[in-house]
């Protein structure tokens, strides 16, 4: 599996089942359209998306939020860039982009844990947590596992 993982060449030559690249593009364009979205509409992504109550700041901290989330979003745009690269020149690279998609997204749903977001809701009472996160979660962890799973090899070895 290490080998699958972190290939020794990169290539075109990919081995793992068959779904998993298309469902990495499918995660690529979800995750492309949310960092574009965050740059171009980040008001509307901050106060409506992820509930941050804009309008109880300074007219100077809500442009911050707003900048900082665009910052997001372009970096969004830069790790889904490399794995569109990945898709299209060097497929061994899939497993990879899917284990770099999951510890970005892993990596963040920890801070956010560790260093909750103010949220508030429509009335001002507290919201619970969106349900889009782990719906990202479970596709870029079945991508990986499926993008490790060789075919034609029921043990999943190579």
């Amino acid at each position: 599996m290490p080998n699958r993982l972190l290939p020794q060449g990169a290539d075109n030559a990919y081995r793992g089942n068959a779904f998993a690249p298309w469902l990495l593009a499918i995660v690529v364009l979800l995750k492309a359209y949310v960092g574009l979205d965050c740059i171009l509409n980040g008001r509307f992504m901050a106060s409506a998306g992820d509930r941050i109550p804009l309008d109880s700041f300074t007219a100077d901290g809500a442009r911050t939020v707003v900048s900082l989330l665009a910052l997001w979003g372009f970096s969004h745009l830069l790790i889904c860039g490399v794995c569109l690269v990945a898709l299209a020149r060097y497929r061994t690279l899939v497993p990879l982009m899917f284990a770099l998609l999951l510890l970005e997204h892993l990596g963040r749903m920890l801070v956010l844990h560790l260093v909750p977001l103010a949220q508030t809701g429509p009335g001002g009472e507290s919201v619970g947590v969106s349900p889009v996160p782990y719906g990202f979660l479970v596709m870029i962890g079945v991508g990986l596992a499926l993008s490790l799973w060789v075919r034609g090899d029921p043990k999943g070895r190579e």
